[in-house]
């Protein structure tokens, strides 16, 4: 009887932190599992970021990298504006936006959480305009909104050390967590670990960043060609970008099927 007792005490302590545990998409309205302190997302990666900065080499290029802050600081302009208008308003102090270009080959970009945000060069000549540079800008911004590192973090926290705390983790697997932490946001090929996207979590970014980079005075039509243009690059060598944020046609054609609602954003 105690035992019944206290398995039914056990069960509803797990379901009250599922239930605590459990978010809102902006814009898409997804009700998510995002187990992890956002506060303590903001710590790990103000460290993952430092290191990474401290350990490639940032772009003297002038024109390129202030393609990449203007485009970046008018994304995040628009990305507050939603947020206070839509009742995320204490999501808005998680942001202290940082742009960064690293010299790179890589074809690859991310955020994450805080808002820090790097390109690497080796995809300028695909993005191949400040447009093109909006549709990755407002992507890998919208998967930070969106918490999608957060929930596949909790997620590989269950699977791979049995859900302990992160603050736990860090203390008993510190390497391991932290490229855990890399690949969940995109930033993990140095190490070897690449993490795809969910279907659902691109197709969420797909649509918030193309709503974000409307806003923001960038014509979304030009998401779905960046996009083709990536799918172009093929199966060898593929980029970790790639890796990560698979391109087939029936996402192409719901790109297009998104441009009505963005357009109603456009800003010119």
């Amino acid at each position: 009887m105690k035992t019944r007792m206290i398995s039914k005490v056990t069960l509803l302590v797990v379901l009250l932190w599922i239930f605590q545990s459990c978010g809102t998409v902006p814009m898409t309205g997804r009700s998510q599992m995002a187990f992890l302190p956002e506060s303590s997302m903001v710590e790990m990666s103000l460290t993952s970021y430092s290191q990474f900065l401290n350990e490639n080499k940032v772009s003297a290029n002038r024109t390129q990298t202030d393609v990449v802050k203007r485009v970046g600081t008018r994304i995040a302009a628009a990305v507050e504006e939603y947020l206070k208008l839509n009742g995320f308003q204490d999501r808005i102090g998680d942001f202290k936006w940082e742009f960064n270009l690293v010299e790179s080959e890589e074809v690859n970009a991310w955020c994450m959480p805080g808002g820090k945000v790097v390109f690497y060069t080796g995809i300028l000549p695909l993005t191949q305009n400040d447009a093109g540079v909006a549709v990755v800008m407002g992507h890998e911004i919208a998967h930070a909104v969106a918490r999608h590192g957060n929930e596949r973090m909790s997620q590989q926290l269950l699977i791979q050390m049995g859900g302990v705390a992160l603050s736990e983790a860090v203390k008993q697997k510190p390497q391991e967590t932290q490229t855990l932490f890399l690949a969940a946001y995109g930033a993990g090929s140095q190490l070897g670990v690449i993490l795809p996207y969910s279907r659902k979590h691109e197709y969420e970014a797909d649509r918030m960043g193309m709503m974000f980079m409307a806003m923001a005075g960038y014509n979304p039509q030009e998401a779905p060609t960046f996009w083709a243009r990536m799918s172009q690059l093929g199966s060898s060598n593929t980029p970790e970008f790639l890796s990560t944020h698979p391109v087939s046609e029936k996402r192409i054609e719901a790109l297009n099927g998104l441009i009505p609602e963005a357009m109603t954003y456009y800003k010119k």
